[in-house]
Formats: C-alpha cells, sequence, structure tokens
C-alpha cells in the first residue's frame, strides 16, 4: 500500500532542502527587481553560477569562505551576496551578517534588497522580526542579524562578532586597510564563517589590488576569482544588422575571447558610447570600456582610474616593454614636503625610465640624507661611466635646500632646479611649469616605438594619480576640464590629489622632472659628453 506523504511532511522536506541548497531556495524564495522594474525570482546567471561553484569548492576544502571577487560592471555579484548573506542569517541561529559599502547609495539600495526578499519570502521560511530600523533587521528567536552601514570612519565594524562579512566595492572605501583588519578580527576563524569581497578595479596600490596580487600567488586566506563582463547574458545584442562589419581591432577582440557576434555588437555600441564621452576614437576599444567592462584582470587593474591624465594601459604597456636607452641620462627628484610623503628618485635615458635610479626615502622633515643619498648616485654612475648630464629638483619649498646644497656638491652645470607651480615655457598652451612637464610625459608615453619602465605597482599608481583639473582644482566626473578659462592646460594640484587620493605622486613628479630640459640645451657641455644635435627633445623621445 503506497504511504502518501502528508502537507506537514511535504513541508518538512521542503525546508530541509531550502536549507541545503542555496540556489534552488533562490529561485523559490527570494525575488530580485530586473534592470527593467520588473520582480522576478532570483535565477543565478552566468557569473553567479560561476562564483557559487568557486566558493562551493572552498567550503568542500577549508569549511568556511574567503572570497575576493574581481568584477565587472553590474553582473550580478552584489546580488548574490546579499541573497547568499540573507539565507544564511535566517537558517542559521546566533548569525550575525554586517555589510560595508562605499557609499550611502549603495548601502540604501543593498540594504533595499534585503528588505525586498524579507517581505516576500515564504511564510513558512521567515523568521520573526525584532528590531527593524533603515540599517538594521533583527530576527529575535533565532538571536540573528543583518546589519548594513557605510565606510568611513576607521572603527566602523569593531566591537562586534559576525559571522558572515560582505564588503562591497572594497577598492572605493576611505581606510580600507582599517576597516578590513577590523572587521577580520571580528569573524571567527571557525567554519560556517563566511567573508566576501567584492569590488570593481580602482587602480593599482591599494588594498584590494594588493589582496587580489597575494591571492593571485596562493598567499594568505583569499581566493580570487575574476568575473569579465562577456559571461553576463545580458551584454549581448540580438538586432546585429546583417551588414554589420567590426573594425578591425574589434574583430581580434572579438577572436581572442571568442565572442558571439552579438556579443561583440553589444561591445561595439557600448564601446561607442564611451568613446564620445572620452574623445576617444569609435574604431579602437577605448580605455574607459576596458575599465567598465574588463575581459581580463590585468586588463581591469591596468586601466584603473576614471579621470587619469595619464591612461593606464599607457603606463601598463611600458612596464610589459623593454627598450634599450641611448644618449645621455637625467634624474629627477622629487623632494618630500613632510608626513607620509617620500622624496623620490627615478632616471630617464631617452625611451627608457628607471632603469639606473628608481628609488623613495623618507627622512621626514630633515631633507640632507637625501642629499647623500643622490650624491652617492651620481659618484656610482661616474664610476660605471654612465652618462649622467643633469639633475633636475624639484626647488618649491623645502626642495630649494636639496637644491642649493646639491650645487654646491656638484656643481651648477649638473643640477638644476624647477618650481612647479613657475611659469611654463609654453605660455599660451599651459598654466604652470608642471602641467606642461606633465603633458610632454604624456606623449612620451604615446611613443609609437614604445617606452620603457619598471614593473612597479607603485610607479604606475603615482604615474596615473594626477587627474584633469580647472584651476581650482574640482575634480568630479561631470565637472571636469583640461583648460582653465584662458585656454591653457591645468593639471589637479598634489593637496587636492592628496585630499582625494590619500598619497602624493612622489614617483610621477620626480618622472615628470626629467622633462624639465632637451637635448640641445646641454648637448655641449657637462661630463664632457656630446652628441649630435638633432633638435629639441629629440633624444627624449
Amino acid at each position: 500500500m503506497l504511504h502518501s506523504r502528508s502537507a506537514e511532511e511535504l513541508e518538512k522536506e521542503l525546508t530541509a532542502r531550502f536549507l541545503k541548497d542555496f540556489p534552488f531556495y533562490g529561485r523559490k524564495c527570494l525575488r530580485i527587481r530586473r534592470k527593467d522594474g520588473r520582480t522576478v525570482p532570483l535565477a543565478f546567471n552566468r557569473s553567479q553560477r560561476k562564483l557559487h561553484q568557486a566558493i562551493e569548492d572552498q567550503i568542500a576544502r577549508t569549511g568556511r569562505v574567503r572570497m575576493l571577487v574581481l568584477k565587472s560592471r553590474q553582473v550580478g555579484i552584489s546580488t548574490y551576496f546579499t541573497a547568499r548573506s540573507y539565507h544564511k542569517t535566517t537558517h542559521t541561529n546566533g548569525f550575525r551578517t554586517f555589510v560595508l559599502t562605499q557609499e550611502d547609495d549603495t548601502t540604501n539600495a543593498l540594504f533595499g534588497m534585503v528588505k525586498r526578499f524579507h517581505d516576500n519570502v515564504p511564510d513558512m521560511v521567515r523568521p520573526i522580526t525584532g528590531a527593524s530600523n533603515a540599517k538594521e533587521l533583527i530576527f529575535s528567536k533565532m538571536d540573528s542579524g543583518y546589519l548594513v552601514s557605510t565606510a568611513g570612519n576607521k572603527s566602523t565594524g569593531r566591537g562586534h562578532t559576525i559571522q558572515v562579512f560582505h564588503g562591497s566595492e572594497v577598492s572605493r572605501w576611505p581606510n580600507a586597510e582599517e576597516h578590513v583588519a577590523g572587521v577580520m578580527r571580528s569573524v571567527p576563524d571557525v567554519p560556517g564563517s563566511e567573508v566576501y569581497l567584492e569590488s570593481t578595479a580602482n587602480g593599482v596600490n591599494n588594498l584590494f589590488h594588493t589582496k587580489w596580487k597575494a591571492a593571485q600567488k596562493g598567499e594568505g586566506d583569499f581566493e580570487g576569482i575574476f568575473i569579465p563582463w562577456y559571461w553576463h547574458e545580458e551584454y549581448e545584442r540580438n538586432d546585429v544588422p546583417p551588414d554589420w562589419r567590426p573594425p578591425s581591432e574589434f574583430v581580434e577582440y572579438g577572436e581572442l575571447y571568442e565572442l558571439a557576434r552579438g556579443q561583440l555588437y553589444w561591445a561595439y555600441l557600448t564601446n561607442l558610447e564611451l568613446a564620445q564621452a572620452t574623445s576617444g576614437t569609435p574604431d579602437e576599444i577605448c580605455w574607459m570600456f576596458r575599465q567598465e567592462y574588463p575581459a581580463t584582470a590585468e586588463e581591469a587593474f591596468q586601466t584603473a582610474g576614471t579621470n587619469s591624465f595619464i591612461r593606464g594601459d599607457l603606463v601598463y604597456r611600458a612596464r610589459r616593454s623593454s627598450v634599450t636607452g641611448y644618449g645621455p641620462i637625467v634624474l629627477g627628484v622629487d623632494v618630500a614636503r613632510g608626513g607620509d610623503d617620500k622624496s623620490a628618485l627615478i632616471d630617464r635615458q631617452s625611451r627608457r625610465m628607471g632603469y639606473h635610479v628608481c628609488k623613495k626615502f623618507n627622512y621626514g622633515k630633515d631633507v640632507m640624507p637625501l642629499v647623500g643619498e643622490i650624491v652617492k648616485i651620481v659618484r656610482d654612475m661616474r664610476a660605471a661611466s654612465t652618462p649622467l648630464v643633469k639633475i633636475i629638483v624639484d626647488s618649491t619649498g623645502v626642495g630649494g635646500g636639496v637644491y642649493d646644497r646639491l650645487k654646491e656638491q656638484l656643481g651648477d652645470q649638473l643640477v638644476a632646479g624647477v618650481e612647479f607651480g613657475g611659469r611654463a615655457r609654453n605660455r599660451d598652451r599651459y598654466a604652470n611649469r608642471r602641467a606642461e612637464m606633465w603633458d610632454e610625459m604624456l606623449q612620451w608615453f604615446q611613443n609609437e616605438a614604445g617606452v620603457s619602465i619598471p614593473d612597479s605597482d607603485d610607479l604606475q599608481s603615482d604615474i596615473c594619480a594626477p587627474a584633469w583639473g580647472d584651476h581650482k582644482s574640482k575634480i568630479g566626473h561631470s565637472q571636469m576640464t583640461r583648460h582653465r578659462s584662458d585656454g591653457t592646460l591645468i593639471l589637479e594640484d598634489k593637496d587636492h590629489m592628496r585630499r582625494r587620493l590619500s598619497f602624493s605622486p612622489d614617483f610621477g613628479d620626480a618622472a615628470a622632472l626629467t622633462f624639465a630640459v632637451s637635448f640641445d640645451e646641454f648637448v655641449s657641455n657637462n661630463e664632457g659628453w656630446r652628441a649630435p644635435n638633432i633638435g629639441a627633445g629629440g633624444w627624449m623621445l
């Protein structure tokens, strides 16, 4: 005689599956709002399925989750983690989830998603709610809860015991090191605990990039997964014109990543829109497309920096190039102004930079030891018959003392001083000397013959740090301007940059100083150096 299961048995069986099978629970219990405004069940897309499998593999090996996700824009990763943490918190007694985002709008959006889950989940799996406000949802009988906050205060997240932590857009957090350190002390290293750090790239040499590099090397607890744009099903067009022929660069791009025709057409149209916004060429894949929709992890990091005066992809290409230097060598010296700033030294020999010298020093307020370091470098280069012909020092402020002392020891034929805020040589084109030198460095990086720099994240971070800015340095996505009202080109000033990024571009300014002189200014003197006069700046390029 067949035994028919009662409704109570079916519900018990279903509830048990909800606990163990998160994808099934998502499809049956959770609802999300699509971009078109419709509310639909949460069915994992390809990116979410790939991420879920990576997480389940890690749990099988370690018993807990420590996952770092580098992603393209709007591929559903924040949705996945919000759903996962809600599932864990509502199915486990004594579990607390803490979510930290980069800005209030994102915090509100993620908490709104949690509220939507809770309001629409079936009664059979909805826990009883205790306290509930704009940032917190407590499930009283389970002693579990959900808290969201915005990164800012260094103490945010401290003082709690957390079982699940979701960090959103970590690369854009202020005080990221303090936040992550505090949170990791709050999450017990026990089976069942979960920590997710996810973000789009935001340049190199920040906490997220450092953790990504460590994960790729297998160092530490975190494992990394990259989510490229072409995994996302929505990034494909089904209205490709029959006669559309992609430009050659897109043909190569499509072949490299095995893109379907509809994906390639979507990429072409999206790139067209972004190229128009950034003065790019429609038939070439622009830097902003590669930044917002990277196809590889390297591409994500090399192009990040929306408003960079010198684009990250140009610098990254130079890091991967090997160019032989020739002719005289110029050494740039950017003198620290105290605090966390460091004095930076870097040389350039034609199309090769940083081959002989690429160093930073932090002597605090005492800059005289820096003079000693430079004198030693000069002596070593002379002993090796290296053709050093000019040392260019930022003589602004405390740099003036370094400049004066170096002239005393090495002579004014070898040492020259430049004030960044001083008048440009071409006053009709540039607002000041610093903008002029940085623009010449930009042209150097754009050299079609190729240039070479050390493979250094620190160097790239500094070179890509300055943004285009008006004479008041009001930097913003919609208010950016490359020129002042008089038509002269202007660069973001160092004080504004320090407030924006919490560091000064020491290496970048030292590198720019190597463009303060042209070939014919010293071709006939310094150290007996002789060479054909090939015109101002000829050897520089």
